[in-house]
């Protein structure tokens, strides 16, 4: 199998060591409000990559004159129902931001770890 079609599986899972690696390093804090903030951002954050992954795999196996259209729905309705999930957890759960924050960059990170690595290989 070509890397680049491997790259998804391997952001996958690296998230989810990363997301691990967040919550366990915010054990010692004893600060459980930061510890859901990470665990509701980092759940965030993942599921929207699987479902942006899931979106672009379904782009590019049915293509047609119709693909953009939906694909480009997909995307607003991604887009509102991020903005509803991030707005009930800050207004209504009243989670913590910053932990909040530090979850939701689980895939920055990734993508950060993932150019590194690429640009030291080649």
């Amino acid at each position: 199998m070509d890397p680049l079609e491997r790259l998804p599986v391997i952001l996958y899972r690296r998230s989810w060591l990363i997301f691990g690696l967040m919550l366990v390093g915010s054990l010692p804090f004893r600060n459980t409000p930061l510890t859901l903030g990470i665990l509701c951002g980092g759940l965030v954050s993942i599921g929207g990559f699987l479902w942006l992954h899931r979106a672009l795999k379904q782009l590019l196996a049915e293509p047609g004159p119709g693909a953009k259209a939906r694909y480009q729905f997909g995307y607003l309705v991604r887009l509102i129902a991020l903005a509803v999930v991030l707005a009930t957890l800050i207004s209504i759960v009243k989670i913590d931001t910053v932990g909040l924050l530090i979850g939701l960059s689980v895939m920055v990170i990734n993508l950060f770890w993932t150019a590194i690595q690429h640009s030291l290989h080649n």
